[in-house]
């Protein structure tokens, strides 16, 4: 019955504070453009930023909240994603859409959004590999950047690694995962799981 009630009481958030259907409304659009087309528009995201920016510093959520809050929520989700874009294994889009999601999560929110996008992602690309026969080679694709990253880590490089067209396993849009992720966590938020 609480669970009832939690997400009754998530249902009005959407109407009473618009921080939240504004970033689900958002997240949905980033999502279809990104399943239609692989892209994530630019006006999207920068618009996306600039309203999570100015709304937590005109009506923050809590006294500790703000402009710095909002900034540091996009800043950790920009440097969390970062990595990845830089091994090719993700989009600037998607790295845009997590910062723009951190301007309205601040800290330690974004950091609870990735780490549950991460989870909706790899589930989905497991489901992608096998749906398609290419297990092995997404596990092959996945050791080689593990072992990129970490020698860059040692060497202190920028690592300058792609995969081969023929080892591709093929293209995720990854809006998804984040649209899904995202909504995920504030579902389990507002029902007291985090």
């Amino acid at each position: 019955m609480q669970a009832f009630y939690s997400l009754l009481e998530l249902l009005g958030m959407l109407v009473t504070d618009p921080r939240t259907g504004v970033l689900i409304a958002l997240l949905i659009v980033a999502a279809a453009s990104d399943w239609r087309v692989y892209r994530i528009p630019n006006w999207l995201t920068a618009s996306g930023t600039a309203f999570g920016l100015i709304y937590n510093t005109a009506v923050p959520m809590s006294t500790h909240a703000g402009l710095l809050w909002a900034f540091d929520g996009l800043l950790l989700g920009l440097l969390m994603m970062l990595p990845l874009y830089a091994l090719k294994a993700m989009g600037a889009g998607d790295v845009k859409l997590i910062a723009m999601v951190g301007a309205f999560l601040g800290v330690p929110g974004i950091f609870f959004a990735v780490i549950s996008t991460f989870i909706v992602g790899g589930i989905a690309a497991l489901g992608f590999a096998l749906f398609n026969r290419a297990l092995g080679r997404m596990l092959g694709n996945v050791k080689n950047m593990v072992q990129i990253m970490m020698l860059s880590a040692i060497g202190g490089f920028r690592p300058d690694a792609h995969i081969d067209a023929s080892k591709s396993v093929g293209k995720l849009p990854y809006g998804v995962s984040i649209g899904i992720g995202t909504t995920g966590y504030l579902v389990a938020r507002q029902l007291g799981y985090l």
